[in-house]
């Protein structure tokens, strides 16, 4: 039995048809965690869908009601770069509240796992880059909300820049913003996080994991997070359809470990949200997923911190 649990649903799928975006990879790193024997079905737990009142902590209720109607505009529905149904709304309910589930778990088991989520590039009040809700502010609103974490970092590894993210708190000193991505890749538009590594095309595994440990010592050492939401796109690779970065497969498994380590040497507990992956190859890209959830369990059997690092904070 693994030490975290791993968040799915069989609803994650976004049912995109013929798309880039693979939503179908959450369903295949299910089935390859089980095949290789990392996990046990006992190790899964299905969410429940965000609820409206958790939107709400993040979204304008316009936006919510065009989502949940069908009523997008064709601006709106052009910037989302993804075709409209309700099947994929209702994914992205349930992703929001996996990423829910995976931080409240990460404060009991010190990691929570999204199998899902980490759709960064939503705003407030309007989508983009195939993402449509926030899942990540989602949950961190929720939790702050509840009293569960007061200070709280976003570590986005995704390619792309998080600019929804360094937009939804860009002035809220409770929440500490990393994003480290290729420069010259969407979004055109990179509203300022709190720690931008802005990579030139071609980066390699050395330099990125390099300034990657910078970056997240500063942060992590400036913002003293109870809670890092880990946002681990797997497009940094250097076959990425979307991507212009040459990581390898190895060397984005040591970036989840450098993130993983850092944070739980610091007392912080870690939840986690799988983001893009656009490999040539899809079993490339479910590959790099799977190892993202083999870093949580090496970092955690080699972590010497206690078992529950996060106590809810005084009401």
């Amino acid at each position: 039995m693994l030490p975290f649990k791993l968040v799915y649903h069989d609803g994650y799928d976004l049912h995109l048809g013929a798309h880039v975006f693979p939503s179908e990879k959450y369903r295949l790193i299910k089935e390859r965690l089980l095949a290789e024997g990392f996990a046990e079905p006992s190790d899964f737990i299905a969410p429940d869908p965000a609820s409206d009142a958790d939107l709400l902590l993040v979204h304008d209720r316009g936006w919510v009601k065009r989502l949940k109607t069908g009523t997008l505009n064709p601006t709106e529905a052009l910037r989302l770069e993804i075709p409209y149904s309700p099947e994929t709304m209702e994914a992205f309910w349930l992703c929001a509240g996996g990423s829910i589930l995976a931080a409240r778990l990460a404060l009991r088991d010190r990691v929570g796992f999204n199998i899902g989520g980490g759709f960064h590039h939503a705003f407030p009040a309007h989508g983009e880059g195939f993402c449509a809700i926030h899942d990540v502010a989602i949950a961190i609103r929720k939790l702050q909300q509840e009293k569960l974490v007061e200070q709280v970092m976003v570590v986005d590894t995704d390619v792309h820049h998080g600019n929804g993210t360094a937009a939804i708190f860009a002035r809220d000193a409770s929440v500490f913003t990393l994003s480290i991505h290729q420069l010259h890749n969407y979004p055109d538009e990179k509203p300022p996080s709190n720690i931008d590594i802005h990579l030139p095309d071609g980066t390699g595994d050395e330099e990125y994991l390099e300034r990657l440990e910078e970056g997240c010592r500063k942060g992590m050492d400036a913002s003293k997070p109870q809670l890092v939401m880990y946002v681990a796109g797997g497009d940094p690779y250097a076959q990425d359809k979307l991507g212009g970065l040459s990581l390898s497969i190895e060397g984005l498994k040591a970036r989840d470990r450098l993130v993983f380590d850092l944070a739980l040497k610091r007392g912080a507990v870690v939840a986690v949200a799988l983001a893009g992956g656009y490999a040539m190859r899809l079993e490339d890209t479910v590959t790099i997923h799977c190892n993202t959830a083999h870093a949580a369990a090496e970092a955690l059997m080699d972590s010497a911190g206690p078992t529950a690092a996060v106590q809810p904070s005084a009401g």
